[in-house]
């Protein structure tokens, strides 16, 4: 190996270890990839910030703004409306959840369609008196398999179509994956509706009824004993009665900064204490209310307990505000108001203050503030609301003209007439001129990390590219596959891009996987172009790990899954994928 070789490895190796542990967030050690490839001339200088101008990044951060007009504009809603239905079978609610996850996710954002269809599915499953674990994994696994029919429904269809611009002189086209992706999405959904869910551990199929919807894990919340509470002067272990009407459990009992447990149970209570209680949100309630207890940060704000406030149930994605940082961090109450009331977390207990604990993706926090606020404060923490959202967005008529402007693009796009980043430009531009998406909240909704995370990726790929790294990576594929037809490399490499997009960013997975799949296809005389087809269902298809795609972490709260609960449903529907996709590739894609 070279000297660039060498140094692009060991960048690459280092990389995806940190990626893996998680401790910082992939966009921050990429950028910093970058900047060292750059600090030992393995990237040039004139190609470091190219990745950023790339048309698979500006492509990316386009439909993320579209998709936020499409829900703005109340186009999706007036869908998922007519299916929180609780009449169906779990198979047929399933399949038609799946169904339209899928549908929504091959033209939008895939996450974004999940947060739309979150909420849907758990406010069905109270009504038909089941635990949203059922469902909840089911409708992500959905919405993933969706996102490979277009060229728009994940970022590595995008990335993989810039590759081939680049090193086959023409890109992918909207709907060249369709076939294959169309083929696999099918076969996976009507898998998760009939069969996969009844995979899932008994404590998830018995997940209870409407009661536990919400409660899968009880939140750990505070409560501030004010001057005028009932249990001033009252000892810790008195409270029980009102405790026990409020079904909440006081577990500990925090004054300045020493925490007493709840065995201090001859602690006299006083005026400034926090009580830290277990329960349920409407537990927690009827708690304050019955003790007359108050919302820390209420008095600073000079608001009557109670008085045009609201909760808010919400879910914590990961590259959210607070992912990885305390509210306190974010300063949520300075700047928005609002106060965490409580945190789930799979049902485990902490000690540190709600104010100081590092909130986690997965995590579900019920957050407390102004009613008509709350969706506001929701959005600015990047967060998700696990509430059926209301429809009034669709009777201003934006709805029809969302679509239209849309589809118009996606006709120019998919007949050569306009390239796709231009024809995306211009619906972004005409949902602001009819206020659509307003102009103050275009730069909310583009995922940002992802862009840093491809502006980073790009040149790094490109240039190992050109060092000769990927050929030499292919080489080896090949080596060790030697003997073996080319539709059984094929078959290999997608298994291999699969395990690797179950534990890292699928976007870094298809920036390194692209070229290495072209070196192979060169190695063995044969089509580059199953290979990349190949790249693309492989990267998508990350079932394993709740870490391996943004959708697996989303539903880890609100389902009350356990880390070890995904691949019960989801290795075999990764083995499904490769059984389905690569005749499908064969088919549709010759060698």
């Amino acid at each position: 190996m070279n000297y660039d070789q060498i140094v692009l490895f060991s960048i690459f190796f280092c990389v995806f270890a940190l990626m893996l542990w998680g401790r910082w967030r992939y966009d921050l050690v990429a950028f910093a990839a970058l900047l060292i490839g750059v600090a030992l001339s393995a990237v040039p200088l004139e190609d470091a910030f190219a990745g950023f101008g790339n048309e698979a990044t500006i492509i990316v951060a386009l439909v993320l703004v579209v998709s936020r007009g499409l829900v703005n504009s109340g186009a999706v809603d007036i869908i998922t409306r007519q299916v929180s239905g609780a009449g169906r079978g779990l198979g047929a609610h399933i399949a038609m959840m799946g169904g339209i996850g899928g549908v929504l996710s091959a033209f939008m954002n895939n996450v974004a369609a999940l947060a739309l269809l979150m909420p849907v599915d758990m406010q069905a499953a109270r009504k038909a008196g089941r635990g949203p674990g059922l469902t909840l994994m089911p409708l992500a696994f959905a919405t993933i398999l969706g996102g490979m029919v277009t060229l728009i429904g994940t970022p590595p269809n995008i990335i993989i179509s810039q590759i081939r611009a680049r090193t086959l002189d023409a890109p992918f086209r909207m709907f060249d994956f369709a076939p294959v992706g169309l083929s696999c999405a099918l076969v996976g959904v009507v898998f998760v509706a009939f069969i996969g869910w009844r995979l899932l551990p008994a404590r998830v199929r018995d997940g209870g009824g409407e009661e536990s919807l919400f409660e899968l894990d009880d939140y750990i919340a505070e409560l501030v004993v004010g001057e005028d509470s009932k249990l001033v002067g009252v000892a810790f272990g008195e409270i029980d009665p009102i405790a026990d009407e409020a079904d909440v459990a006081v577990i500990g009992l925090v004054r300045a900064k020493t925490r007493f447990s709840a065995s201090s149970r001859h602690l006299e209570i006083r005026a400034g204490d926090v009580l830290i209680v277990e329960a349920g949100p409407d537990g927690i309630d009827k708690f304050r209310g019955l003790a007359k207890l108050e919302v820390d940060g209420e008095q600073k704000k000079g608001r009557a307990t109670g008085e045009g406030m609201g909760v808010a149930e919400v879910v914590v994605p990961r590259d959210s505000r607070l992912d990885g940082r305390s509210v306190q961090d974010v300063q949520l109450l300075r700047r928005q108001g609002a106060t965490l009331l409580g945190v789930s977390r799979h049902g485990q207990r902490f000690y540190e203050r709600l104010g100081n604990l590092t909130i986690r993706a997965g995590d579900i926090l019920l957050l407390y503030g102004t009613a008509d606020r709350l969706s506001d404060v929701t959005r600015w923490l990047g967060a998700l609301p696990l509430a059926a959202r209301g429809i009034g967005v669709t009777q201003h008529g934006r709805a029809a003209l969302a679509v239209v402007l849309f589809a118009a693009a996606l006709i120019a796009a998919s007949t050569g007439l306009t390239p796709l980043p231009i024809a995306l430009g211009f619906v972004v531009a005409l949902y602001v001129a009819f206020d659509i998406v307003p102009i103050r909240e275009v730069y909310d909704h583009i995922e940002w990390p992802v862009v840093v995370l491809l502006g980073s990726m790009i040149p790094l790929g490109l240039a190992l590219e050109e060092s000769g790294g990927t050929t030499l990576i292919a080489e080896g594929i090949v080596e060790l596959t030697r003997g073996l037809p080319a539709a059984a490399i094929l078959f290999v490499l997608m298994i291999v891009i699969m395990t690797l997009s179950d534990v890292l960013n699928n976007t870094a997975t298809a920036v390194i996987g692209a070229p290495i799949a072209i070196d192979i296809a060169h190695s063995l005389n044969v089509s580059p172009d199953p290979f990349l087809m190949a790249v693309a269902v492989a990267a998508s298809c990350a079932f394993l790990t709740p870490i391996g795609h943004k959708n697996n972490t989303l539903i880890m709260g609100p389902g009350g899954y356990a880390f070890s609960d995904y691949w019960r449903m989801g290795l075999p529907l990764e083995i499904l994928i490769v059984c389905t996709g690569v005749p499908a590739i064969l088919v549709f894609w010759p060698l």
